[in-house]
């Protein structure tokens, strides 16, 4: 089993589009980038939305070669709507759109299925369910809290399984802090797990101190309940510039723990915690700015 993380926020977007190859069928989840709308009280740089656009051409061309898409949820940098034909004659696993959703993942499911229609070679519904293609198979979990809460929603964990190789992909967990979110990785036992990270770049506000150190908690009973051999961490996490001592601890529990930049062998390049930085020494024409904005 190949896993490539396509992009990420450690790549430089909004992200969490992965594609993995098993001698079955290629498979693609979440295919999709999005940029944080203002950070600091800054809209993105123009690195930003040049990364976003070489990140969207990788995505068109991993889903190009996947005979699977999965949608694990509705938020925009999990799902596109604007590239319906990124799904014809693909087989499509999405997050129900009518069950365990909140109102604006909802609005967002049907506009979505309604572009698709009648270009995937089949959909199917993923929240609980498990699916095979030869010897691999596909398991997902239950509808799980996007974060600590229904605010934002729910997600699907989603496990791929070939021979005796395992991949967990928790999608936005934001931690994880739940005992369902934890529980899913837990049974699965996987090899290889990228999870999305603690919301701390808005601890204090948004995250709690004590959410914290209850995702801190289950990923360390995650990485001595398990035989995982690589924790992919980034998403949420990696919008935070001291990420690594928001979880120093997990660096202590001898497991490989490593960001989707750094599974690939590339250094992090964290653009939106940096954007106050890349203005700092890359001022950017306010007409320059404007239209970049217009693009978007």
């Amino acid at each position: 089993m190949d896993i490539i993380p396509i992009a990420a926020d450690s790549l430089g977007t909004r992200s969490m589009a992965t594609f993995i190859e098993t001698g079955d069928c290629n498979i693609c989840i979440d295919p999709a980038v999005s940029l944080g709308p203002r950070r600091y009280g800054l809209p993105p740089h123009p690195l930003e939305y040049r990364k976003r656009d070489e990140h969207r051409e990788s995505i068109k061309k991993y889903a190009e070669e996947s005979d699977v898409l999965i949608l694990t949820h509705y938020h925009y940098d999990h799902h596109d709507p604007e590239f319906p034909d990124m799904y014809r004659d693909k087989t499509v696993f999405i997050k129900h759109p009518a069950e365990n959703i909140n109102r604006s993942q909802k609005g967002r499911a049907e506009l979505f299925l309604k572009k698709i229609d009648g270009m995937p070679e089949k959909i199917e519904y993923a929240d609980g369910r498990f699916f095979s293609f030869g010897d691999t198979s596909l398991r997902f979990s239950d509808a799980v809290f996007h974060g600590t809460g229904n605010r934002l929603g729910y997600v699907v964990e989603t496990c791929i399984r070939e021979g005796d190789e395992s991949f967990v992909f928790t999608s936005d967990v934001e931690g994880p802090n739940t005992k369902e979110q934890t529980d899913f990785i837990l049974k699965e036992n996987p090899d290889v797990i990228y999870l999305d990270g603690p919301l701390s770049y808005m601890l204090g506000y948004r995250y709690s101190y004590e959410s914290l150190a209850g995702a801190v908690e289950n990923i360390l009973r995650i990485l001595n309940g398990t035989d995982v051999k690589k924790l992919i961490i980034d998403h949420h996490l990696l919008r935070d510039l001291n990420w690594k001592e928001k979880i120093a601890r997990v660096f202590d529990a001898g497991k490989e723990v490593l960001t989707a930049a750094e599974f690939l062998g590339a250094g992090n390049n964290q653009l939106e915690a940096r954007r106050k930085e890349l203005f700092k020494d890359q001022p950017v024409r306010e007409s320059t700015l404007e239209r970049w904005e217009v693009e978007e």
